[in-house]
């Protein structure tokens, strides 16, 4: 199964153990689906609508993916914390950011009542607003994409609810529309897939 390829260039390894997190602690992490009937379908739309053509632009020596697939085990490791600093590992908010897919939890529901599948990455070489513009350019049909600054990755999911809503963040990591007001404007002025 990890060998699997979801698109034309990502295997199903690289989509779950691309993170920081799970490269130093992947002793204590299975990064796979545990509900792959779902989870790997939504994993290969995402693959297809979005990070192909990203890749097929920019190509693939290029593509950094930093966080793709979060398994429960990941999504419990992260919310623990270090103990050599007292922080947490990292920063998962399930419910919303559909990097777990179509997990489903111990009582049968959904991590993510959104669906679909995210990840972020970003390309070397190019400011995150350029990549953005791209995106918005080539109609790429997504959900939501997440902007957090010209030398960071950007967060990107591909679902059923097919929004194409677009945040920025503020230093504080409060979301805003400030700064995504250009790419917006573009989106509703052209064609949705």
């Amino acid at each position: 199964m990890a060998t699997q390829l979801l698109g034309q260039y990502l295997t199903l390894k690289e989509f779950c153990t691309c993170t920081r997190t799970y490269r130093k602690d992947a002793d204590y992490i299975d990064p796979y689906p545990s509900n792959p009937d779902e989870t790997l379908p939504a994993l290969e739309a995402l693959c297809r609508c979005v990070v192909d053509p990203v890749i097929d632009e920019f190509g693939h020596d290029r593509f950094l993916l930093t966080y793709g697939f979060c398994s429960a085990d990941l999504k419990r490791w992260l919310a623990k914390k270090d103990p050599a600093t007292g922080k947490k590992h990292g920063i998962a908010t399930p419910s919303l950011d559909q990097h777990m897919a179509h997990e489903v939890n111990r009582n049968g529901r959904y991590y993510c009542d959104r669906l679909g599948a995210a990840c972020d990455f970003r390309i070397l070489d190019l400011p995150s607003d350029a990549l953005v513009d791209c995106i918005v350019a080539q109609r790429l049909p997504f959900d939501s994409l997440y902007f957090y600054g010209h030398d960071r990755p950007i967060h990107i999911s591909y679902g059923p609810q097919h929004k194409r809503d677009i945040w920025g963040f503020t230093a504080k990591g409060t979301p805003t529309r400030r700064g995504t007001e250009r790419w917006l404007m573009q989106i509703r002025t052209s064609k949705v897939f």
